[in-house]
């Protein structure tokens, strides 16, 4: 950890912010290559897996993004938490108009509970579409960490651990992306391409969120708040109802509290 730190603080935030998020959008390429050696995975694992996403989200949003943003207001009272609060709802905002106009289609759902506008676009398209919405917060939650340590190099250990984190929850992200859509009949090599294309956008949301917070510093907690108010929202409206739609949700669910525990423990243990 101590050589991270050091190396990531030795370059420029925004830089450090888009290392980190591709990172972790090779290790989402990592597991979405796994459908060049297996035929197929089991609903039990994809729905598992994508539980333990969802508990890592969660987990992020609570410990390494909300926390810190309360504790950057210098205020007591209402006035400390309203920051977290406008900010958090915003980025809830953010994804519901998303998810309004961006046609997509969650894994597991049928063709016609594609969701946005209404679109041609082919089912292959839909479902990365769906996956790429998941991806947009968690690159802006280690962007904006990173652009925090700028001005509080504490808070750079803090955007190693959620970028470690996310890197985690994104190599499972990966296979439950390319097996469904091999299991559909599509290829090899165009499920593998379409599960890690479908977060070449976290390198660019990160950027954007190191940006806005380095050059805007005020912004500091509510961008901090709105990433997690962005990632909630795609749990609670995306992430979970897609492991609820077949018998395995109580697998879900431990994944779920999987990926949450494991999430706090790096924050808590590593921090």
């Amino acid at each position: 950890m101590e050589e991270l730190v050091e190396f990531f603080k030795s370059i420029d935030p925004v830089l450090a912010a888009f290392i980190a998020c591709t990172a972790t959008w090779l290790l989402t390429a990592a597991g979405a290559a796994l459908v060049f050696f297996f035929k197929g995975m089991k609903r039990i694992w994809l729905d598992t897996m994508l539980g333990f996403t969802g508990g890592v989200m969660v987990a992020a949003s609570c410990f390494g993004l909300l926390g810190p943003a309360i504790e950057a207001v210098d205020a007591e009272g209402f006035a400390q938490v309203m920051p977290a609060v406008i900010g958090f709802m915003g980025g809830a905002i953010f994804i519901y108009a998303l998810d309004k106009v961006l046609p997509h289609l969650h894994i597991n759902f049928k063709q016609s509970e594609a969701e946005g506008v209404k679109s041609t676009w082919h089912r292959t398209t839909l479902l990365v579409s769906a996956i790429t919405l998941h991806n947009i917060p968690e690159g802006l939650a280690v962007g904006v960490l990173f652009g925090a340590a700028a001005g509080n190099p504490e808070m750079l250990t803090e955007a190693i651990i959620i970028t470690i984190g996310i890197g985690i929850q994104n190599f499972p992200e990966g296979i439950a992306v390319s097996m469904p859509l091999r299991r559909e009949g599509v290829s090899r090599f165009k499920s593998f391409w379409y599960g890690q294309l479908s977060a070449i956008v976290e390198p660019l949301a990160a950027v954007f969120g190191a940006l806005a917070v380095t050059i805007f510093e005020p912004l500091l907690p509510y961008g901090l708040a709105f990433a997690a108010g962005a990632m909630i929202y795609v749990v609670v409206e995306e992430v979970i109802p897609e492991t609820q739609r077949d018998k395995y949700t109580d697998l879900a669910t431990i994944g779920f509290m999987i990926g949450f525990v494991l999430m706090m423990a790096l924050d808590v243990g590593l921090g």
